[in-house]
């Protein structure tokens, strides 16, 4: 069996080196590279070409779930594991449609990475037990997790979705703008048909809208 080949991407240092700390015990496992925020984990993939990215959904910049539609689509063998401390079914309708082809609890990563990047490597799909369980019985009752019905997949494009975030973060148009390589013009409508189509009339409903639909962290 050759090299498996990583990308670790969280916002937070501590949970990185944990988290590479088990990945690299096991033999013929590397590390390849670590991403801070969402947009450095799309960066980062593209470059290193890893064959499964771990990836915490809650981070700056980019959040984990447009992360992975974008390294889906522009990384074509790379398998997304997801990394997460929420289960709630409209999350899980949304991870399922990113392509992600792993769902893992941060609670149970401590026993259950290995085995979840072990799956994606085969191939297969691994969800750790209590989102299996939900996608079992939602399955059974003849109904999948879904989004919310305003989710952002639905309302609005890649782009807006990424304005969405950085306004949500405080970000003004100028800094979007700076961000993103838009002119100060076109990052205002965008802000301005944001507004509109999430029907959000203020930066405080902006930030409820981002945080209710997992595109940032409360």
């Amino acid at each position: 069996m050759g090299t498996v080949r990583l990308l670790v991407a969280d916002d937070h240092e501590i949970v990185r080196r944990g988290l590479r700390a088990v990945l690299e015990k096991q033999p013929g496992w590397k590390v390849v590279a670590e991403a801070t925020n969402g947009r450095e984990a799309v960066e980062k993939a593209i470059e290193m070409k890893p064959d499964i990215t771990i990836l915490d959904i809650g981070m700056p910049a980019l959040n984990g779930l447009e992360a992975v539609r974008q390294i889906v689509k522009k990384v074509d063998h790379t398998k997304v594991l997801v990394l997460t401390v929420h289960d709630a079914d409209p999350l899980i309708g949304q991870v399922l449609e990113t392509g992600a082809r792993g769902f893992l609890l941060k609670t149970d990563a401590g026993t259950d990475l290995v085995t979840a990047v072990e799956a994606l490597r085969q191939g297969k799909t691994y969800f750790t037990r209590k989102v299996d369980q939900i996608i079992l019985q939602r399955y059974l009752n003849g109904s999948m997790p879904e989004a919310s019905t305003d989710a952002p997949t639905q309302l609005l494009t890649a782009r807006q979705r990424e304005i969405i975030q950085l306004l949500a973060e405080g970000k003004s148009s100028k800094e979007v703008a700076v961000a993103l390589g838009l002119s100060v013009k076109t990052a205002e409508t965008h802000r301005a048909n944001i507004m509109r189509r999430t029907q959000c009339h203020s930066v405080t409903e902006l930030v409820h809208y981002a945080v209710r639909n997992h595109i940032i962290e409360a």
